[in-house]
């Protein structure tokens, strides 16, 4: 996404790539041609500082594994370069604090990617809950579904090692605690909560009755016929990204669901206190028929439901060659449903809150995030006002954003509640 975004941008030159694989940086520069670019220079991450003084760097994109963030992040910040990092901003409390007083002790700011902020279903709702339409928030609910092919798979990669990952509370769940935290305008105080591997992993697997007997799903007759395995050399873009880039670094991106080591949850229920004494419930099923989330606000002066309907059924698929929820941004669910948006003030009767919906692109987050990053890829179209004049997010608003996942995740362990300050520091 931010490679092809960068090439079609006056003004942008992709200089330079840093990745593990030769071969990934090659599939790249292969999209940097398509779109008329010069061939960016490849260079290994151990190599990182060198990179940024030789190439001139000024605007350093981070989309690597969320644990390996601050590695280059920090010296960028250090170097002067504005930078922009994929959500979540990082995965502990160690690690963002070295962002964060590495952005106090430079002055350089740092800008987390979270698409939601720039979906306009979700700038209605902030309009509305700023506007007093339901008057004082009094409390929330979010439900966040992941059906079982994107579900699936973060249980097949990198992320179903919390190590890497911090669990799906951080790695996904960062958009949503970002939007509540900016919906409201209020900070998260304390976190409790509940998760557990319930579906995935060898022992759910075997439990209900869909575990196969296979390490990964390349070469392995036992996955011919499973509906959870994911099929690397059908497709085009994950063969090159992932299937051919195995000999430069072993990272196998087709493991089984019903394998193990798994060490994330699957199932979590949250719920959240905010400064000002507004709570949240929320609730992430990673192994929903359908995709999607629900929203309810409730205020001093009525009620606001969301719900969208990003996908609504998966039909069982062999040997899944799609890319849909196996690349960031790609194309629109097979089955999509709509968004549907309703104010139920006090004493009056609900109305539906008109909505333009686009199902691409993150909701049409993507392309508005894009243009208030980077400019818009035609200065000759008229600007989208909105997009313009949105906030983009900041580190303290993704160090928030992580507090919350942080909190919850340490919940789990200790079976407490646990204050927010107690792992990312105040402002």
């Amino acid at each position: 996404m931010f490679t092809r975004a960068l090439a079609e941008r006056p003004g942008h030159l992709v200089a330079a790539l840093c990745d593990p694989s030769p071969t990934r940086m090659a599939f790249h520069n292969g999209l940097l041609a398509r779109a008329g670019q010069p061939t960016a220079a490849q260079w290994e991450p151990e190599r990182f500082a060198d990179l940024l003084v030789t190439e001139d760097i000024d605007e350093v994109v981070v989309t690597t594994v969320d644990a390996e963030h601050d590695r280059y992040i920090v010296p960028a910040l250090t170097a002067g370069c504005r930078v922009v990092t994929e959500k979540p901003m990082t995965v502990d409390a160690d690690r963002c604090a070295r962002i964060l007083d590495t952005v106090r002790e430079t002055g350089n700011s740092l800008t987390v990617a979270f698409n939601y902020r720039f979906n306009p279903v979700h700038e209605k709702v902030r309009a509305l809950l700023a506007d007093g339409a339901i008057g004082e928030v009094l409390s929330v609910h979010f439900e966040w579904l992941l059906d079982v092919r994107h579900g699936a798979d973060y249980f097949r990669r990198w992320h179903r090692d919390k190590h890497h990952s911090g669990g799906l509370l951080v790695h996904k769940s960062s958009h949503h605690f970002d939007l509540v935290n900016w919906w409201l305008g209020d900070v998260p105080q304390e976190a409790f909560g509940y998760g557990r591997l319930g579906f995935y992993g060898r022992d759910a697997g075997e439990r209900h009755g869909l575990r196969r007997e296979y390490e990964r799903a390349h070469g392995a007759p036992e996955a011919a016929d499973d509906p959870f395995a994911l099929d690397l050399a059908a497709n085009d873009a994950l063969r090159a990204l992932y299937l051919d880039a195995e000999r430069d670094d072993g990272y196998l991106r087709d493991r089984n669901v019903f394998d193990g080591p798994i060490t994330i949850e699957d199932d979590m229920a949250v719920l959240v206190r905010y400064s000002r004494g507004a709570t949240m419930t929320y609730h992430l099923t990673a192994y929903s028929p359908w995709e999607g989330y629900r929203v309810m606000f409730n205020g001093s002066a009525g009620r606001l439901e969301l719900e969208v309907e990003e996908n609504r059924w998966q039909p069982p698929h062999t040997r899944i060659a799609s890319a849909r929820g196996a690349l960031h941004g790609d194309t629109v669910a097979e089955h999509a449903g709509g968004a549907r948006l309703t104010l139920r003030p006090l004493w009056q009767p609900p109305a539906d809150v008109p909505l333009a919906v686009d199902h691409e692109a993150h909701g049409g987050g993507d392309p508005r995030m894009l243009d208030a990053l980077f400019g818009p890829a035609d200065p000759t179209r008229p600007t989208d006002t909105g997009a313009a004049a949105h906030p983009t997010a900041t580190e303290r608003d993704g160090a928030l954003a992580l507090a919350v996942g942080l909190a919850a995740n340490r919940s789990f362990e200790t079976g407490r509640p646990v204050r927010t300050d107690e792992l990312i520091p105040p402002a």
